[in-house]
């Protein structure tokens, strides 16, 4: 028998991980863990635990505290204490303190390995070489932001105290994303690690004292989801960051939603794997086990639909089903073992539904013809082909080692299966040819997409998903941002609470007997590009400041939103256009408002009065050249991450935007919120001030005058309450800008919450529209666009 031959036929031993210092921490614990507070271990004030069992064998692993309210509000005042010394720390001390979190990471890495899959139930491999290295690496990157905090981000400040929630997949490396950037951003902490897998968490705890990290700093509370939901609604926590569930981020999103509380939300995901004809299948396959079987598919960007062009989808199949029957499931200690055991009970049943629902659909299931082990919670690799797109299986996330496989014969259709889900977190794409694959990753709705390579990760580089992927990001300059907030936003004042009279309607006839001067001025809407009559047929009267009648202004419906959605979605062009493009024709609408001064000065002034008129048009002209000049210079930036990768981090326009303008500013107002969106280039469904809502004749005919396409700025005048409602919860609208009174930021956010749409919002808070620092820049240019991380491998 040759080499080869024997080497194919041979038997696997096993090959233990030692587990002799993690079970010698749990022992130096009694096997019994309290919360972490204020850098001391504290009884639960319930009483109350639970146990974490190690899911490959079902015995247990140490007795945990569960999390009630008061203990949570005891670990938020010793953060809120803690808050004023952390941030009197230099900003080279606190980086001190990561660097030596980092360095004491590696010096317990084994233990830390072991313990994780333990705990987890994940392959020893996937613990030892990439989870825990990740872990050190996010502090040491983190440990560079805290010592350049002041030069990059001088105008930037702490949000304060941060409640962190993190899921039982990646229990230490979800921690190190939370944690890291938040401590080194200045912020103090509050963690609630999954009911399944708080062990790593603890031990991450332990090493906090041990560095001597000052104390509030960082603290864990245990338990379950009642502990969570404590955290969530208490009234201290200045931010929230959540991974998890698409669900639960939706009950989080309406359970801050009448809050000033900033959330990061990185949620599920149904993420493709595109292979093209010309890929090379070998490598694709490979990719593919990472994709779809890593962690048992316990991943919320795991490649669970395989996209296989028609012609090579049955060698594809041929292959994959090869190469599962060579996978080996079993003991994850066991350091030749590629799929370990299913985190909990709960999961394992929920992974065998999903599939039973499947083929119940008309899916095809194989599943290799090995054992699986007799103990444990373990799922074998499981291929569903003949998946129809709109099958369970292809639109849920199922989380588990689970693939669905369904065919695509051209690039469109390819990239239209993608984008065929309410997710977008991430997507891989397979092809010899570079234009095709960045042809395609410019098209998928996702917020990383992975080129020829599948989950490649780094702590420079973003990670985070569109729609209902949630909104963030983690990691890179960007994750750095989601723990920082405008210190001049952070203090301005709250707008008053009064709000214009209630929008009456007129219609019809007009009272001949009725005070001030005829009316000759009634201005429609606008929507794709023509004046249109609202749906109603009614309009609303619009008074100057001696309460004369200056003007009528239609008043929206529903209806009227519908159409101009209808028509912004259609103005494709307009973000398909280069940036040059759209700076030229914001640079035009310059020039002709700037032609119209007089005339738009006039009629606004019958308003706002002569001054504030011509403050509004000059700072207006002046805001449309800012954003004329960032349309082309807003870019993203290419990473450098430590593998043969580059990242191109792509600053995206978010698709189409529902903006509510201000009250106190008419012109200023709109054009501040309108110009960044249309620069990035986003559509727009515009709502302009209920103050002075006439301004929008002079805005149509400054659009139509400077070759703004068609349905690129959509205009229904009307009431913001009722409108604001019908934009937040419209599916197609892809984000909301309110920027009105706190009443009006809270609905904003209460009304999306079923889509998860994005909201930006001033809170409520008074914005100085004239002041640059506030009024114009990055911030919202950040807000009009998203970023997408597209890796692309070089080299051999």
């Amino acid at each position: 028998m040759s080499i080869a031959e024997k080497f194919a036929v041979m038997e696997y031993g096993p090959a233990l991980e030692d587990s002799k210092e993690a079970l010698a921490w749990l022992d130096h614990h009694q096997g019994r863990f309290g919360h972490f507070i204020n850098d001391a271990w504290a009884a639960p004030s319930g009483g109350e635990n639970f146990d974490t069992t190690d899911p490959s064998t079902g015995e247990k692993l140490a007795s945990i505290a569960q999390g009630s309210a008061l203990d949570v509000d005891a670990a938020v005042q010793a953060a809120r204490a803690a808050f004023p010394k952390w941030q009197a720390l230099t900003p080279h001390v606190r980086a001190r303190y990561l660097y030596a979190l980092a360095r004491q990471i590696q010096k317990h890495a084994r233990r830390l390995a072991v313990l994780e899959t333990m705990d987890n139930g994940k392959p020893i491999r996937e613990s030892r070489d990439l989870d825990i290295p990740l872990v050190a690496r996010h502090f040491y990157y983190h440990a560079g932001w805290a010592q350049l905090l002041q030069q990059e981000f001088s105008d930037y400040s702490a949000c304060g105290v941060v409640g962190q929630i993190i899921p039982w997949n990646f229990p230490l490396l979800m921690l190190a994303w939370k944690i890291a950037p938040a401590l080194a951003t200045g912020n103090t902490v509050v963690l609630k690690p999954a009911e399944f897998t708080p062990l790593t968490a603890l031990a991450f705890a332990e090493i906090c004292h041990d560095i001597k990290l000052p104390a509030g700093v960082v603290n864990i509370v245990t338990g379950d989801g009642s502990t969570g939901e404590a955290l969530v609604k208490h009234p201290d926590v200045d931010k929230i960051a959540f991974t998890g569930s698409t669900e639960v981020g939706r009950a989080i999103r309406a359970a801050t939603a009448k809050t000033h509380k900033k959330l990061s939300l990185e949620l599920g995901g149904k993420s493709p794997f595109i292979v093209f004809e010309d890929a090379d299948l070998d490598s694709a396959v490979e990719g593919l086990v990472d994709g779809i079987w890593l962690n048992q598919g316990q991943v919320c960007c795991a490649g669970s639909r395989l996209l296989m062009q028609e012609s090579i989808a049955e060698p594809l199949l041929a292959k994959i089903r090869a190469r599962m029957s060579t996978l080996r499931s079993g003991p994850p200690l066991d350091k030749a073992i590629d799929m370990g055991a299913i985190v909990a009970r709960v999961q394992l049943d929920r992974i065998q539904r999903l599939v039973d629902q499947g083929v119940a659909e008309g899916a095809t299931c194989w599943q290799p013809p090995f054992e699986m082990p007799a103990r444990g919670l373990y799922f074998p690799p499981t291929l569903l082909s003949d998946v129809h797109p709109t099958s369970i299986v292809a639109q849920q996330e199922i989380f588990g080692p689970v693939l669905a496989a369904m065919t695509f014969r051209t690039p469109s259709e390819a990239v239209e299966l993608a984008n065929n889900t309410s997710y977008g977190l991430a997507a891989c794409v397979w092809s010899e040819s570079i234009n095709v694959a960045l042809h395609v990753a410019a098209q998928i709705k996702a917020g990383v997409v992975w080129v020829n390579s599948t989950n490649m990760f780094d702590a420079a580089c973003g990670f985070g998903g569109y729609r209902e992927s949630g909104y963030g990001r983690e990691g890179g300059k960007e994750g750095l941002l989601e723990y920082l907030e405008p210190t001049w936003f952070k203090n301005a004042p709250a707008l008053p609470t009064a709000k214009p009279g209630a929008v009456e309607p007129s219609g019809g006839e007009r009272d001949s007997s009725a005070s001030g001067p005829d009316i000759d001025r009634t201005v429609k809407l606008y929507i794709g590009g023509k004046q249109a009559r609202p749906d109603s047929g009614y309009s609303m009267e619009v008074r100057g400041q001696r309460g004369e009648l200056l003007g009528e202004a239609s008043l929206g419906n529903r209806k009227d939103i519908r159409n101009a959605v209808e028509a912004a979605r259609k103005a494709a062009g307009w973000p398909k256009s280069t940036a040059h493009n759209r700076a030229q024709v914001l640079y035009y609408m310059a020039e002709n408002l700037s032609q119209r001064r007089h005339e738009v000065v006039n009629r606004l002034a019958t308003v706002a009065g002569e001054k504030q008129a011509a403050a509004e048009l000059n700072a207006s002209i002046e805001r449309i050249f800012s954003y004329a000049a960032w349309a082309d210079k807003f870019d993203g930036a290419v990473h450098s991450p430590p593998v043969r990768n580059i990242a191109m981090a792509m600053h995206e326009p978010l698709g189409t935007v529902g903006i509510i303008c201000p009250n106190e500013a008419p012109l200023l107002g709109f054009v501040s919120l309108v110009m960044p969106v249309i620069a990035a280039g986003n559509t727009a469904i515009v709502v302009p001030s209920e103050t002075y809502p006439l301004i929008a004749g002079d805005l149509y005919q400054l659009f139509d005058s400077s070759d703004l396409p068609g349905g690129a700025v959509n205009i229904v005048t009307g009431d913001h309450s009722q409108l604001l409602k019908t934009l937040a919860e419209h599916d197609d609208v892809d984000a909301i800008w309110c920027f009105a009174d706190a009443a009006s930021a809270s609905a904003a956010k209460s009304f999306s919450t079923g889509n998860l749409k994005q909201v930006f919002t001033n809170e409520g808070r008074i914005i100085d529209w004239y002041d640059l620092k506030q009024g114009e820049g990055r911030w919202f240019l950040r807000h009009a666009t998203q970023v997408k991380n597209v890796w692309v491998p070089y080299g051999e």
